[in-house]
């Protein structure tokens, strides 16, 4: 898999080169600043970007600028931000405006590498990663709501990893339970909050976003070590 590194920090850049070569992906660009983001996303035949939130020169929002941009212009090109705050409004500007492919982790979360790699993979074959903190604070803004009644506590910690873009195996294998199982919870919920099942990861995660932003509702990711 062929990936853009974007951040204005030389050595972030470079660690996260090191990582990622170290699983077989090809990093085929870098860039300090949206400018060259944007010169090296026309030549290098990338299959995602990877691009902080806060670049030069301000180091506000100019690399969510650039990413939603380069999402309208190669729309084939995977977008996965990384950031070193939770914005929830960037997550819903990105996912709004980016069709398949897209992503949003906390930077701190590039310490865990395993998820790190799977990440930028899920990113780059079409899927969608959010991270969980980011959907916590989503489920924050709505937790009064009345429509999650209806859901029994089981379906909201499948409701939550189905929001961090996970199938419905890796939903068995986290808690547990026989795949079969967690499809009928999986049909349950999309009956219980109106909401039409999809075959893909990337549509799933779409569809709780945008019940989320709705304030319909408040998955609950599991604790660690659910079962």
């Amino acid at each position: 898999m062929r990936v853009i590194l974007a951040d204005d920090s030389v050595l972030f850049r470079e660690g996260l080169a090191r990582v990622l070569e170290e699983d077989r992906f090809e990093v085929v660009g870098q860039a300090a600043a949206p400018e060259e983001l944007f010169e090296v996303a026309a030549t290098a035949g990338a299959d995602v970007a990877i691009v902080d939130i806060r670049m030069p020169p301000t180091h506000t929002l100019e690399g969510l600028e650039a990413a939603v941009a380069i999402r309208s212009r190669w729309p084939a090109l995977g977008v996965l931000l990384l950031s070193g705050y939770i914005e929830t409004q960037h997550v819903m500007r990105l996912i709004s405006n980016g069709g398949r492919g897209v992503g949003y982790l906390l930077k701190d979360r590039v310490s865990d590498l395993g998820n790190f790699r799977a990440a930028v993979r899920t990113v780059g074959n079409g899927g969608s990663v959010v991270d969980p903190e980011v959907i916590a604070r989503l489920v924050g803004k709505n937790q009064d709501r009345d429509s999650l009644s209806e859901l029994t506590d089981r379906e909201r910690v499948v409701l939550g990893l189905m929001a961090q873009g996970r199938s419905n195996l890796a939903i068995s294998e986290r808690l547990g339970m026989s795949h079969k199982t967690v499809e009928t919870h999986v049909h349950s919920i999309f009956g219980k909050l109106e909401l039409e099942p999809a075959q893909d990861d990337h549509r799933r995660v779409l569809a709780v976003l945008s019940y989320l932003r709705n304030g319909l509702g408040s998955p609950m990711g599991p604790p660690s070590g659910a079962k």
